[in-house]
């Protein structure tokens, strides 16, 4: 699961405007803002959420999800190593 929060941060640490991720993830720019809008877990078209997923993973954003490994617990995102 992707919350809004994590795909802002995901963004930001890769000094990515909302219009390039679109393009990079094969979805509109709409789609894009609605689901930085959503509130908590991101809701939609599974076809979307995994090409958002993917671009991010080769971007080189690792998504940290509840309860996977990390120091400080919790979701989140970080740069891969």
């Amino acid at each position: 699961m992707l919350t809004a929060a994590q795909l802002k941060a995901a963004r930001a640490l890769l000094g990515m405007d909302q219009r390039t991720l679109a393009e990079i993830a094969g979805l509109s720019l709409p789609t894009i803002q609605r689901m930085e809008t959503s509130e908590g877990t991101i809701r939609g078209n599974v076809d979307s959420l995994v090409k958002l997923i993917a671009a991010l993973d080769a971007a080189g954003v690792e998504l940290i999800g509840e309860g996977a490994a990390s120091e400080g617990g919790g979701r989140g995102v970080r740069l891969k190593g």
